[in-house]
């Protein structure tokens, strides 16, 4: 089995867990959730690990107690050696007023600092118009993260994880509050915080704001890419799945990206799409398409279930779905001449929740 095949295979099934091993995995929360950090052959992917099929997956692991190290098996044959990432350090400070770095940000992958900037969102407490897969609430009510962010905590934690982790670029998120500036607004604060303290490449990710001049806000500010994220990309699948999002349509987002993409440059516009809730394969496509087209980098992730969710049960895309997507969009990739890779900052750049990237040369 070769690489592509086999992350692809990991992400849609899941990795049964053994024995608790290296650093705690993500329950709940923004995402990537219910999943832990993985590295195979010298690629580290993000794989669920809590999830409801994850205990029906094929994929099981034998752990080198202590050492991080294990066996990953396939129907119990050994396929490959596996690893799991150490806790990093920066998750043992705290700040000047008590709060722990890891409530803060936290590390994705290997070398990737993550944060959820505002952890409320407009629409997630009214089921009319809450995206029905989003977990965003659920850290905050188990009290592993804090509502606000601010801008001075942000960069303490950066500096600390680009000191004592190496990490080498930020993913800065956020739940979307009831401003027309749809979060972009703090997010440039947060960013220019960070920026005079670290020298951190950023990514912002936001719903498209009303006034675009917000992209070159962010930028001024230290925003080095950007993403907005369409997730599902027909109107019958957005209005089923993401009933309050949907109401922003289609022509306003590619009027965003048209314009992000003036600002941050080609392929520095990213967007997350979300395999497995509805979109026909030939419609996911198509939108990838348009979007590479445009100069947007179309992120595809396979859908994973978060339980306490409204689809907790909803089940992820098979392999066989997933391995001829990323054919056809890496095909648009390499066609275009965009990778992940080039990105500056973000999710497409980490890449560790898809199999997108090996998919692109």
């Amino acid at each position: 089995m070769n690489k592509q095949q086999l992350i692809t295979e990991l992400q849609s099934y899941g990795l049964r867990m053994i024995d608790e091993v290296g650093s705690s995995g993500r329950k709940g929360g923004a995402g990537p959730s219910d999943h832990k950090a993985v590295t195979i052959d010298g690629t580290t992917v993000m794989v669920p690990v809590y999830t409801e099929s994850a205990t029906q997956s094929p994929y099981t692991v034998i752990t080198d107690s202590g050492k991080g190290q294990g066996t990953l098996q396939r129907h119990q044959e050994p396929i490959a050696p596996i690893s799991f990432p150490h806790q990093p350090k920066f998750y043992s400070l705290t700040t000047a007023d008590g709060i722990p770095y890891w409530k803060i940000a936290l590390l994705h992958s290997q070398n990737v600092l993550a944060t959820t900037v505002l952890q409320t969102c407009m629409r997630y407490r009214d089921s009319a118009t809450a995206c029905q897969f989003c977990a965003i609430e659920q850290s905050l009510a188990a009290d592993r993260t804090i509502a606000r962010k601010t801008p001075a905590q942000l960069a303490e934690v950066a500096e600390a994880a680009v000191r004592l982790d190496g990490v080498q670029h930020m993913i800065m998120t956020t739940g979307t509050p009831n401003t027309s500036d749809r979060g972009a607004a703090y997010l440039t604060e947060c960013a220019s915080a960070i920026k005079q303290r670290v020298d951190l490449p950023i990514q912002a990710q936001c719903e498209p704001p009303d006034d675009f001049v917000w992209f070159e806000r962010m930028q001024a500010a230290g925003v080095d890419s950007l993403g907005m994220h369409l997730e599902a990309v027909t109107p019958a699948v957005r209005q089923k799945i993401m009933p309050g999002k949907a109401e922003v349509p289609l022509s306003h987002y590619f009027r965003a990206f048209e314009s992000a993409v003036q600002v941050f440059g080609w392929g520095q516009v990213s967007t997350y799409l979300l395999a497995g809730l509805g979109d026909e394969l030939s419609d996911m496509v198509e939108m990838c398409d348009r979007l590479i087209q445009l100069g947007v980098y179309p992120f595809v992730v396979p859908f994973v279930p978060i339980t306490g969710t409204p689809l907790a049960n909803h089940p992820s895309p098979n392999s066989d779905f997933m391995f001829t997507l990323y054919q056809q969009v890496g095909a648009l990739l390499k066609k275009s001449g965009m990778a992940s890779d080039q990105m500056n900052a973000g999710c497409a750049k980490c890449g560790a929740c898809s199999a997108l990237s090996n998919f692109e040369k």
